[in-house]
């Protein structure tokens, strides 16, 4: 997919390039052609002004050494002759053939003659005589300069917009591949009887939705096959009163042949039905083990536990905030457990805060981690470092005397940690990160602190709409 994104990114750029680098090389050529030749008819139109007042060869010769390249023999005056005994006049260097002199004179309109090396501007003016004309000498120089550092301009324009799509292209594609990649080796995952595994939903909202209905699918199989073990330890209860009858039954039945035969089946009959009971147990606790290892929807979690909360917190008139929670957050961690962590924190908040506070909760989900915030408007923890280590608070059994031990062990067992530190509101912020694939928090990263200055930013904006 990748390949296929770049591909179509390449085609589409080059094609453009083309379709605009093309013409405008073709005009900075153009371009160039009209300067040089705009600057030889205004060379010509400096000599004009001198021939209309005389043709003496002198006051010509000073006019030519004069304009701005006569010193170098690129301009040329052609006057004819004024009488039968005069002689036509020659100044400068002529390089055009007499032919095209004399037919720009005879058509009175500038022209242009190729000559080696160049191009001269024939430009006639009127003399008392006749017809002059004044040539211009171009050179092939002046026809092109510029021409070759515009195309090369072009040319690395047109390769930094290739290089750029092509990059762009791969980086898009890289956000489509990871989930689609993800997505692909959890169901393989699930093929080889991995309960366990479910899949980030994240990317694209196409990929997104997929992976959400890969969890539902996985929780659907996981709950069918409990169901179905269920059925099966069920049945196995049943047939033991029966067994139990038939196996009095064979006491009564004496020491025949046959009566050792029917109670050794009904031995093995009562064997087999223990080990489908025993079998169905221990693959119901692997469905249980499974499912917690599945994880959570920390969004609905945390919106089910602010539901309970929010009742206190109107009774007291405290003014609650939910950030990040209006879309699903998948964390490697049991429901049961999640919930009990943000109990925890949420308790504090009113234990240790008067009536009134106001306090909020933030998610936030990265590629790495999902952040969960609890800040209030508080008084704030003095010590924050204290209230983490073990033994501070008064509690006379190791614990933190906050109920932080059990977020501190649910953040841990995930591979992230626990931070205490000032709120935008001014009181306590509890910062719980959860690494997910168990990654490390990224507190001293460029990502750590990206994600910090979006979460503050939140509480900024929240605490202004507030007040």
């Amino acid at each position: 997919m990748r390949w296929a994104l770049v591909k179509v990114a390449l085609a589409v750029t080059a094609m453009v390039v083309v379709a605009f680098a093309v013409p405008l090389g073709l005009v900075v050529k153009e371009l160039a052609r009209d300067r040089a030749y705009s600057n030889a008819e205004r060379q010509a139109a400096t000599i004009g002004p001198v021939l209309a007042i005389t043709t003496d060869r002198g006051q010509l010769e000073r006019a030519v050494a004069s304009a701005e390249t006569g010193s170098g023999g690129r301009i040329g005056v052609h006057v004819p002759a004024g009488g039968k005994n005069d002689s036509p006049v020659e100044i400068g260097t002529r390089r055009a053939p007499q032919a095209d002199v004399a037919a720009a004179a005879k058509l009175g309109r500038a022209s242009i003659s190729p000559v080696p090396g160049g191009s001269s501007l024939l430009q006639p003016t009127a003399v008392a005589s006749g017809i002059a004309v004044v040539e211009v000498f171009v050179p092939d120089a002046a026809l092109t300069n510029g021409v070759t550092t515009s195309w090369l301009v072009l040319a690395g324009v047109g390769l930094a917009l290739v290089i750029g799509s092509v990059a762009v292209a791969d980086r898009l594609g890289t956000r489509m591949v990871r989930p689609a990649q993800r997505l692909a080796g959890a169901a393989h995952d699930l093929g080889k009887g991995k309960l366990g595994v479910r899949v980030l939903e994240d990317g694209p909202k196409e990929l997104r939705s997929a992976a959400s209905a890969f969890n539902a699918m996985a929780d659907q199989v996981v709950q069918l096959l409990a169901n179905e073990r269920e059925l099966a330890a069920d049945l196995s209860h049943r047939l033991r009163t029966p067994l139990t009858v038939l196996r009095l039954n064979t006491a009564s039945l004496g020491d025949s042949p046959a009566a050792d035969q029917t109670r050794s089946a009904v031995e093995q009959l009562e064997r087999e039905v223990d080990q489908i009971i025993r079998t169905a147990r221990e693959q119901k606790a692997q469905n249980q083990q499974a499912v917690a290892v599945a994880g959570c929807d920390a969004a609905e979690v945390i919106r089910e536990r602010m539901a309970f909360w929010s009742a206190l917190a109107e009774d007291e008139g405290r003014t609650v905030r939910i950030a990040g929670a209006d879309r699903p957050v998948r964390l490697p961690v049991a429901r049961p457990d999640l919930a009990a962590a943000l109990d925890a924190m949420l308790g504090n908040v009113f234990r240790h805060t008067p009536e009134g506070t106001a306090f909020a909760v933030d998610v936030h989900n990265a590629e790495e981690a999902v952040i969960v915030l609890v800040s209030d408007a508080g008084p704030g923890i003095d010590d924050p470092d204290a209230a983490l280590r073990r033994g501070h608070g008064g509690g006379g059994d190791g614990s933190t005397g906050l109920g932080l031990d059990i977020v501190r062990r649910l953040a841990e067992s995930t591979g992230g940690d626990v931070r205490i530190g000032r709120s935008v509101y001014g009181g306590t912020e509890v910062r719980v990160w959860l690494a997910l694939d168990g990654g490390s928090a990224p507190h001293g990263g460029r990502r750590g602190r990206r994600l910090r200055r979006t979460l503050r930013a939140r509480g900024r904006s929240a605490l202004r709409n507030r007040t």
